[in-house]
């Protein structure tokens, strides 16, 4: 248990398939908070560590999800394209006209849904541009990284002199998404309905919080397996 509590939550969500769904079930920050300890990440949250420490010990922690440390970083790269960046950008497409609906009909009653519409605006903006960078730039440079390590090539020089470059631009907008994320979660007391709630206003409520859960999980496999293996990749090609 104490060697559990002091393991980061990031090498948890690494070693673990299913730590992710644990640690969403409890609140902890395993994306971008991930370098703080269990204890520390659970102190942060107000959970039980020793509640969360026995979930991640459950045999369903350690089962049902792929494991992504053993896959190729292309492999890494087409799924969170496949599987993440076309849900951010069906999901904005959807929220954005149901978001103004709810809005028009109780905003004012419910002040908290324009701030919530103004920072889901602004995530949907910063989302727009990061998935395009990530798509055209960085992941291409990653798969070119790994086909030339697979055979026994150097790499090249990189367009951003070292792939470290825009990992830590990517990472910071990720804290940025992180950060609009727990404002809309603030605002919204845990998106807490209130009485008068339509069926749109739940189902707008419902989808945030989707959304956000997917992107926790889009935010993992890029900052606690892609990009750290990527790094690792091109230091052993130097």
């Amino acid at each position: 248990m104490a060697t559990l509590d002091s393991t980061t939550v990031r090498e948890l969500a690494r070693a673990t398939p299913g730590a992710a769904r644990v640690f969403e079930k409890f609140g902890i920050d395993y994306c971008c908070g991930g370098d703080r300890s269990l204890a520390q990440a659970c102190t942060a949250a107000k959970v039980n560590v020793q509640e969360v420490a026995e979930a991640l010990e459950k045999p369903e922690a350690r089962e049902g999800q792929r494991d992504w440390q053993k896959a190729t970083l292309a492999e890494l790269a087409k799924h969170i394209v496949a599987r993440h960046h076309e849900y951010v950008r069906q999901e904005i497409q959807r929220l954005i006209p149901l978001c103004a609906k709810v809005v028009g009909v109780h905003g004012k009653n419910h002040p908290e849904l324009e701030k919530i519409q103004s920072s889901f605006l602004a995530l949907s903006k910063e989302l727009t541009a990061h998935l395009m960078k990530e798509e055209r730039m960085l992941f291409p440079y990653i798969e070119q990284l790994e086909l030339a390590a697979n055979s026994g090539r150097h790499p090249g020089a990189s367009p951003f002199g070292t792939v470290k470059n825009p990992v830590r631009m990517m990472m910071m907008e990720h804290d940025s998404a992180g950060e609009l994320l727990r404002k809309m979660r603030e605002v919204s007391k845990n998106y807490d309905l209130p009485a008068d709630a339509c069926m749109s206003f739940q189902m707008l409520y419902r989808a945030l919080q989707e959304f956000e859960a997917d992107l926790h999980q889009h935010i993992h496999l890029e900052n606690n397996i892609l990009f750290p293996r990527a790094v690792e990749l091109e230091a052993e090609a130097a």
